[in-house]
């Protein structure tokens, strides 16, 4: 019984008000499973009638299953934390072969195509695209650097922290930076977005890809497109969690802008 298995047919249909409480959901899972309608429907700033046909739409029959099913996803994806962080990366190749093309297509599903649209216009108009990536996610940096570099795109992409600190002399309103990390709490990037929030009049575009929980990165982003994955790691314990969703979501924006 899994949340998103059960509302990944119904997404196409949301309307963009039901986007917001959708996203909100996602972002906030552990809480909301802890609130009543009434609660959750004051965060979200509609009344409880509208939250429940939000809750209906989405593929539930009431709250209350709502609830359980989140409960069990949390609960799921705790117990899967929990063996990986004691190294037990011990499954099922089927099952991990279902698992990660079902990262994918949850990945796609939640894209907005207002959103799609909003960063291609940028596109349009950037003169530079900066790249920011730590750790694993540097070799999706690297990949997506090349395939925007081999559109016509100008891509700048320091790969060490004395590089991203320069490159930030050289950024301007006219630029978009890109940021990838998971965790969406990487100190660096939450000083980088800071810094760049002092110049207001003469601030890019920051766009950041992270995981689907709550997060600073996500929250000091203008846009965050959220990533969904399994956290895995060496038996050595090495992060080594897929980031092709990563690259997934950049190669939709860039067929689209050049669809567009």
């Amino acid at each position: 019984m899994n949340f998103f298995e059960i509302v990944s047919t119904h997404l196409q249909s949301l309307t963009d008000n039901e986007r917001k409480l959708f996203d909100y959901i996602v972002k906030n899972m552990s809480d909301v499973q802890g609130m009543s309608i009434r609660e959750v429907s004051a965060t979200c700033f509609v009344s409880t009638a509208t939250f429940l046909r939000f809750v209906r739409k989405i593929g539930f029959s009431g709250y209350s299953e709502f609830i359980t099913v989140l409960k069990f996803t949390t609960r799921d994806n705790a117990s899967e934390a929990r063996d990986q962080a004691n190294n037990q990366f011990v499954v099922n190749q089927s099952s991990y072969r279902e698992d990660y093309l079902k990262n994918i297509e949850e990945t796609v599903h939640v894209l907005r195509p207002e959103v799609l649209h909003q960063i291609t216009a940028k596109l349009s108009h950037t003169r530079t695209i900066f790249i920011f990536a730590r750790g694993l996610s540097k070799s999706a940096a690297r990949y997506i650097t090349n395939l925007y570099q081999l559109a016509g795109f100008n891509v700048s992409f320091p790969e060490d922290q004395l590089y991203r600190r320069a490159a930030m002399d050289h950024i301007t309103a006219e630029d978009l930076i890109l940021i990838i990390d998971y965790t969406g709490e990487e100190v660096e990037f939450v000083n980088l977005i800071q810094q760049v929030f002092k110049e207001p009049l003469n601030r890019p575009m920051v766009l950041s890809i992270t995981g689907a929980d709550n997060n600073t990165i996500q929250n000091l982003s203008d846009i965050n497109l959220y990533t969904f994955f399994d956290q895995i790691r060496s038996k050595e314990g090495v992060e080594i969690s897929s980031r092709v969703t990563a690259i997934v979501i950049m190669e939709l924006i860039l067929y689209q802008w050049l669809d567009e």
